[in-house]
């Protein structure tokens, strides 16, 4: 596939997630994808997921685990077989009750029309102090990405 055909590959697999279709979004995955994110104690969705099984438990943990406030993809940026996303996100930690804002970026490697690698950066601090025990309802803030 050209370089605009999987960057249309990864926005409408964007639109999937956010519709809620997650079946659908796994579908665009190879069996053997790679879902790779920052590691971390104490977020429950944190870490490398091998396979369409593995990605599938990742959106579980991901579920039960965050309530999404604002999820804003902004740009996509295709090259090769690389696409890279940024956007912005709040969400809601669901056992603390806190809230936290995020700038990310997601790099997607395709192979053959279907995700191969999904590589996700994030404010991991935010996040965190978000999942981290304590006072409830306590909001966690991000600084958005300067250049």
């Amino acid at each position: 596939m050209n370089t605009q055909q999987n960057k249309q590959v990864v926005v409408e697999g964007y639109r999937d997630f956010q519709s809620g279709h997650i079946q659908k979004l796994l579908d665009r995955y190879h069996d053997d994808a790679e879902w790779s994110t920052p590691e971390s104690d104490v977020v429950p969705f944190s870490g490398n997921f091998h396979g369409k099984s593995g990605i599938a438990q990742f959106f579980a943990k991901f579920n039960d685990s965050v309530q999404t406030i604002r999820f804003e993809p902004k740009q996509f940026i295709a090259e090769g077989d690389k696409v890279v996303v940024t956007g912005d996100a709040s969400w809601l930690a669901k056992l603390s009750g806190r809230t936290y804002d995020s700038p990310w970026v997601h790099v997607l490697t395709l192979r053959e029309g279907k995700v191969a690698r999904f590589e996700a950066y994030y404010d991991t601090a935010a996040s965190e102090r978000a999942f981290q025990p304590g006072q409830l309802g306590q909001p966690s803030t991000a600084t958005g990405l300067h250049h």
